[in-house]
Order: structure tokens, then sequence, then C-alpha cells
């Protein structure tokens, strides 16, 4: 391999003198570091604050107080120690939306090798300023947009850029103020802050720093995006308020009915307050987090790793997929797939063990013209074919000397090896680069000339990159200035493509079978990109937009043809962030898939951004709302099916809160109504509200997916999460089961129990019915014998805290106290036990019926 090192290039370095240092430093002090600008962080107080202004916790901590005033001391800790959990994850939460900004500021700034007062030095990339001059060697991170001014063989690998995989060639500037152009394309005298060289050196001119690069213009555009809230948040945030608002009114209602029927106005407070606690449904964000931490945690057991919770449950309304193609469709990794030589092809599959002797020798100079240790991805892919099927021949030359390389040009697209061999006759020269050069240098005439043309063709319309393979031997002592002067003999052809990653088409068919639009959106060729399409099961491949057209398009026409379009090509980082707000204008419910720079926006702008964890950046990561951690796309089918998962099952516990508040509000209400002695405590409310009803909903969360959770569409992003048949059926579960305990309440002192016995007697009665609802609301369609067979061992786990609690409240004299209880005997648990579960016979009857009446329609 030719080393490119720059102590071997001093005379290079010595015609360049670059700025001088004070020059460097005034121009610093002007425009500033070469970084983008950090995004206003906001502080631990300043989201406390945002938590605290919220009318439910506003109200809560003035519960607390009244309590604290009160002498309640338990109640008032109690809700305190709520309120500071609760504000604890929501920091938690916060805190990670702004890494975004400093992964790419941290990626923007490379080490770079700078010629200040005629030397080389080594300095931070952020303080390399306009008019520096850089110089590029192969492995190094460009650190900021430049001019070409020399260089040799220089390759560059643009895919954080523009999604392509395959690095651009670079040529020196004819005009030195040129207007710079976008990334892309070979031939180009730009290069861009954070590619990397991959092969050659060269000298730059630094043009924009910091905001103003390309990178830096991504950077604003993430700057500028705000996450939308999911509309479960904006759905549950109405319904908490107006809660709120209802239970101030009846909160205030109750004080002074109490006060000036019973004239105590200490007890109105205390029944007004717990009313307004059994009203508000404070638990709803708690369980809610709880619900998808766990969520969180299960998918991650699946490879998907959860940044924002809140994501999950917007997951299961997915109604269209867009999805990069390089890295996410595909490795990433170019492998060699077909070679063509003496009019016959050969694919390179996986199965394919050994090489047939007539194409050892396009491998062979495929091979000699590459280099060895490349950075490039289709010499490497070369070199490692040559590993695997040349091992034990004579076509591998390891100990051959390279004697002198002739470079691609603007020109002349083809690159040639001269190589001394082993023995030290002849030279040896290989050659290869695009089909039509190397036919060019091989002088062939115009008949051979057009059926090789026909053969690169049909590898093209396979969505493969060809290349030429030449070879020839030179005896002369003294190498020719050209390539031409060789007389060169073709050898062959060869393929390269960028695989498509194992059960992608399926993963893609389970997407369109749950009712999910697949669109592909790459910056590569068009016919590279449906080739790849059909290749993953992609419908309507036939039709594509590329990024030229998508310019030229208005808003209303790109919302019109992305109703039928599936695959964008040639497409820049900012039309990827056109095309999602397109679909989201359209009413779809988006999620993007990526992993380089140029995805972060679109990543952000999406309801659900998806990044890949291994190949992916860690700013397309920390802007994501998931990351796939195998970079396997059959994970994103597994994500949204937990996602509807999860969903249906958060409506079951939603449906159990509401059902469970029923009769908590109703035994607070009815005593004042009634002027019974007062039945519930701000301590009973706090126990059955911040311990049962929170715990209990990870048992809904634990219940397996129903068996057509992938068979049916999405849900619609404008239905309510709250329905009206959920409500009716809840309320009227909390309804019955309020009856029940109020029954067993007034038997208690039919029996001449004493207030504190019947007080008990009704709390422990709420309890069991409590469980009963889990119970039965484990389905809304299969009944509670049935469900017997189905395994969740959080349903057992919960069922006996609760009742080790429920016992503990009954017979440890110290909570006895607190809850103002009495004892009780084995009679009374069985009266508890029997009102409990008759409470949710009618229930099972209902599902019992409506299975009946299926069955017989089937």
């Amino acid at each position: 391999m030719i080393k490119t090192s720059m102590e071997e290039h001093v005379s290079d370095i010595e015609s360049f003198s670059g700025l001088t240092v004070d020059e460097a430093s005034r121009r610093l002090k002007r425009d500033g570091f070469n970084e983008l600008p950090s995004a206003k962080k906001r502080t631990v107080f300043g989201i406390a604050l945002e938590v605290i202004k919220e009318p439910m916790f506003i109200l809560l901590i003035a519960c607390g107080i009244i309590y604290f005033l009160l002498g309640d001391l338990h109640g008032a800790i109690m809700l305190c120690c709520f309120v500071f959990v609760v504000i604890g994850i929501t920091i938690y939460q916060e805190q990670k939306v702004m890494r975004a900004l400093e992964a790419l500021q941290k990626l923007s700034s490379p080490r770079a090798l700078v010629i200040r007062d005629g030397e080389a030095k080594r300095i931070p990339g952020r303080d390399v300023v306009r008019g520096d001059i850089v110089v590029l060697v192969e492995g190094d991170r460009v650190p900021a947009d430049a001019i070409v001014i020399s260089c040799t063989n220089l390759l560059i690998d643009e895919s954080l850029l523009t999604g392509e995989s395959v690095p651009v060639r670079k040529v020196a500037c004819a005009e030195k103020n040129a207007a710079p152009s976008r990334p892309g394309g070979d031939d180009l005298p730009f290069v861009y802050s954070s590619t990397l060289v991959v092969e050659g050196r060269g000298f730059v001119e630094v043009k924009e720093t910091g905001a103003k690069t390309e990178i830096g213009k991504i950077g604003r555009v993430l700057q500028t995006l705000e996450p939308e809230e999911t509309p479960l948040q904006k759905e549950t945030k109405k319904l908490v308020m107006l809660f709120a608002l209802f239970g101030l009114l009846v909160c205030a209602l109750i004080i002074v009915l109490y006060g000036f029927s019973r004239g105590s106005w200490l007890n109105g407070f205390l029944a007004g307050l717990t009313l307004a606690m059994a009203l508000i449904p404070e638990e709803i964000p708690v369980v809610l987090t709880i619900f998808l931490a766990l969520g969180a945690w299960r998918m991650s057991q699946r490879q998907v790793l959860t940044r924002r919770l809140h994501a999950i449950d917007t997951l299961g309304s997915t109604t269209t997929l867009c999805v990069d193609k390089t890295g996410t469709l595909t490795m990433n990794r170019m492998t060699v797939k077909k070679l063509f030589s003496g009019k016959k092809f050969v694919s390179i599959e996986r199965q394919l063990r050994t090489l047939s002797e007539e194409f050892h020798e396009i491998l062979e100079f495929s091979i000699l013209a590459s280099q060895r240790d490349s950075f490039d991805p289709m010499e490497r892919a070369l070199n490692d074919l040559g590993k695997q099927m040349l091992a034990h021949t004579e076509h591998l030359h390891d100990r051959w000397v390279l004697t002198r390389e002739y470079v691609l040009s603007k020109k002349m697209r083809a690159l040639s090896h001269v190589w001394k061999s082993s023995d030290g006759r002849d030279f040896v020269v290989a050659a290869k680069g695009a089909p039509e050069d190397i036919f060019d240098l091989c002088h062939l005439n115009s008949r051979m000339k057009e059926e090789l043309h026909a053969r690169v063709h049909e590898m093209a319309n396979e969505g493969l990159r060809v290349l030429g393979v030449a070879r020839a031997n030179y005896k002369e002592k003294d190498l020719p200035q050209d390539q031409h002067d060789f007389e060169f003999q073709f050898v062959g052809l060869v393929g390269f493509e960028d695989p498509i990653r194992p059960n992608v088409a399926k993963s893609v068919s389970e997407c369109y079978d749950a009712g999910i639009r697949v669109i592909m959106i790459t910056g590569d060729y068009p016919v590279t990109a449906q080739q790849i399409a059909k290749q993953a099961g992609i419908t309507s491949c036939d039709e594509v937009i590329t990024g030229a057209e998508l310019e030229k398009m208005s808003d209303v026409e790109l919302r019109r043809r992305i109703k039928t379009t599936s695959v964008f090509a040639r497409v820049l980082p900012e039309q990827k962030l056109h095309i999602v707000n397109a679909l989201k204008a359209n009413g779809e419910v988006v999620l993007m898939t990526g992993d380089g720079v140029n995805d972060a926006p679109a990543l952000k702008a999406a309801h659900i951004g998806i990044a890949m964890g291994q190949r992916g950046t860690e700013v397309a990561r920390e802007v994501s709302s998931l990351v796939l951690l195998d970079d396997d796309f059959s994970s994103i089918v597994q994500a949204v099916k937990t996602g509807r998962r999860i969903f249906d099952n958060l409506k079951k516990a939603m449906a159990y809160i509401f059902a469970i508040h029923v009769p908590i509000a109703g035994l607070a209400i009815l005593p004042v109504l009634f002027k019974w002695p007062l039945i519930l405590f701000p301590a009973h409310i706090a126990f059955l509200e911040l311990i049962i009803d929170p715990v209990c909903s990870t048992v809904f969360e634990a219940e397996p997916e129903e068996n057509d959770v992938m068979k049916r569409p999405p849900k619609k992003l404008n239905e309510p999460f709250f329905d009206g048949k959920m409500i009716i059926l809840s309320i009227m579960q909390g309804i019955v089961v309020l009856m029940a305990v109020v029954a067993v309440y007034r038997i208690a002192f039919m029996l001449n129990q004493t207030e504190e016995q019947a007080r008990a007697l009704a709390f422990a009665s709420l309890v069991v019915a409590n469980i009963a609802l889990i119970f039965t609301n484990r389905s809304w369609s299969r009944t509670v014998w049935k469900m017997f067979g189905t395994p969740n061992e959080a349903l057992w786990i919960v069922s006996c805290a609760a009742i080790l609690c429920l016992l503990a409240t009954l017979y440890v004299p110290f909570v006895m106290s607190i809850f103002k209880f009495g004892p009780l005997g084995f009679d009374d648990f069985v009266i508890c036990i029997t009102a409990g579960v008759a409470s949710i016979l009618w229930f099972e009857v209902l599902k019992f019926l409506k299975n009946r009446a299926i069955n017989h329609s089937h």
C-alpha cells in the first residue's frame, strides 16, 4: 500500500503558507468557534416549576397543605411524596431532550491538521477558522466545509449527509471563488464538515464553519423542532383538568352542605377534601408512567430501547413507516454480487464455497487494482472475497511490490496499479474503474463495446454498481506518464451490491398485514432504489420521485403524490423532513427510521423516530424515540406489536381506574347526603389511590397480546382513547361495586356493630371488590374462568400484596388507629368476599352472552 502520511509530502506542505497565528486568532474572535451553538438548557428548577403549574398538582399541593394545617400529617406526607415522585420522573425524562445538540456538537468537532505560518500542526476542530488551509489524509474527518485546492485520488464518504454508502471522488477547484454545491456526486471540488476521508490526500481551504456548515444547518433545524405531545397525553391532560374543576366545585358544595347541616365545619372540610381526592384522578399520570416504563422494559427484551416513554402509545397508531435504504433496509456494507468474464456470469451467493477457474483472473486483477488495507467499501469487499476464494491459489500476491499508482481523474474514471512481480522481470498492471473508461483503455472495437454495454446494463438493472477490470504487462524500465500507453486487455466486470438485511421482506409483509404503509426514502439512484424496494417487498415502487422533482413540487402536489408513491430517491436531508411533514398533513401517523446525521430532523419531526443502535450516529439516537439495539429491521415489527399490546392493556387499566373511582367517590359523598358517619378519610383514599391503583395496573401491562393484534388496522389518530363504550361500562361496574359496599355497610349497623367496625367492613369489601375488578377487566371478551389458563404472575403477586396490606390495616393496632377501624371476625370476611365477588358477576354474564351470540352468528 502507498503511504499518504504528511511526513512523506513535506514538499507539498511547503507550497502553502496558510494563515498566520495572529490572523487565525482574530478570525476566531470574530466568527466564533467551529461548533454548533448550544441550545438554551432547561434547569431542574424550571422543569419542576412547569410540572407544579399543572392544575392537578396545584390542587394536590393545596390539599396536602390543608391536611397539614388540620393535623393530618400522614395524609399530607403521602400527597407530598406523590408530587415529588412525579416531578422526579418528569425531570429525568426532560433532561434527555437536550442531548441531541450536544452529540451533534461533539461529532462536528474532530481534530484537524492545518497549516499555520507555513507549518502543519494539529489543533482542535473547534479552533478551525475560515481561510484555514487544512490537510486531509486517509482516515481523517473533515473539520469544516471547504473547497479543494489540491488533491490526489481523494475519496470522501459523505453518507452522514447524503445516505449514500459509496465514497465520492473529489477534484481540485478550477475557480477560486466557485459557489459551493450540495453534498453528493463525483468530481466536485467541495468537502463537508464531519465527512470521512477514505482514500487519498488533499489540501482544502475552509469556507464555512460552525452553524453555517451543512451539518450545522441540520443542527439549526433540530433547534426549531419541538416534540409534539401524543394524542393520549393531550386527552389525559384535558380529562384530568375536567375532573379537577369538577372536584373543586363538588368539594365546595360538600363543605357548605356539611357545615350548615351538621354545624361542624372542620369535619366539613375533611369530607370535602376527601371527596376532592376521590374525584381527582391524580393517579392517572403515575399509572401511565409506570405502565409505559414497564412496557419499555419489555421492549428492551426484544432489542428495542425506548428513549421517550410516551412514544409507546403512538406505536399502535402508526399508519406509515418511512424507512431509509442504506443501513436500514440494507447492511450498509458493499459486497461483490456478480462477476462477468469470458462471456459468462457467476453470482456470488452465501453458499458459494469455490470459484470456477475462469473467474480467478478477474478477481485477481480486481484485488491488484485495490489498496491492500483500504477504507473504501468496494475494495474491502474485493479483498474479503479474494481471501475466501483464492486462499490456496497462485492468484494472491502478498509479496509483490506496488511501484506506481495512476489515480482517478475527471477525464479518466479509472485507476491503475503497477506491480513488480516476485521474480522482478516484468511489471504487471491492473486497472479498474467505470466500464466505459476501461473499454477505452483496452481500445475495444464498437461491436465488443456494444456487447459489453449490454452486460453492464443488465447488471445495473439488478441494482448493482459495476466496475470494469483490465490487465497489462510492461517490460520497459521507465514507466509511461499516462495509463493509455499500456496495452490493456479486458478481463471482465464486477458487480457490487449493498445487500438487503435478512428477514426484511417478511417484516415489510407483516407491516402491510398490520395496515402500515412502507415508504423508502434514500439518497441513492432511482434504479438502485427501485431494485432494493422490490427485494424488500415494498408495493407501488414502479413510480419514483427524485429529490430534483421534489424540489419543484408545491406542498399541495407533494401531499397528493405521496399518497401513491412509495419510493423517493436522491433525496436531500431537508427534503426528508418535507416528506414527513406532508404525510403528517395527510393525517398519517409517521414512524421514521434512520441512522445518519442527515436523518435527525426527520426523526425528530416524525411522530416516532427509530434509530439504528449499532450503525447509527449518536445524533440520530439522541433525537429518536426508539433505538434498535441490534439494527434488525424485523425488530420494528416487534416494536409495533408490543406497542399495540401496550395500548390495548393500557386501555384495560384506565377502564379499571374509572370503575374503582366510582365507589370511592360514592362512599365519600353518600354519608354527607344521608347524614351517616364518614366512611372514608384521607388516609383511606391515599391507601387506595397511591398503592393499589398504580400497582394493580401492572397486572394489565403483563397481559399477553390478543391473537389478532397484528391483523387489525391501526387506531385512528383522532379516535379518542376514552371512548363512550369504555366509560359507560366502567361506570356501571363502579356503580354495582358501590351498591354492594353500601349494602355491607348498612348491614353492619343492622348487626349492631360499631361505627369503626362498619367502616372496616365496608373498606374490606371495597378492597375485595377492587381485586375482583382486576380479574374481570383482564379481558372484555373472555370470561374469568377462561382467563385462568392465561399466565399472569403479576396478577397473583398483586392480589396477595393487596390482601396482606388489607390485613395489616385490619389487625395491626397502630395502623388500625390511623384508619379508624374496629376488629372483624371470620363471618365478616365471608360477607366481604361474597359482596366483592357478587359485584362483578353481572359483567361476566354479559361477556358470556356476547360470546355465545358471536359463536351462533358464525
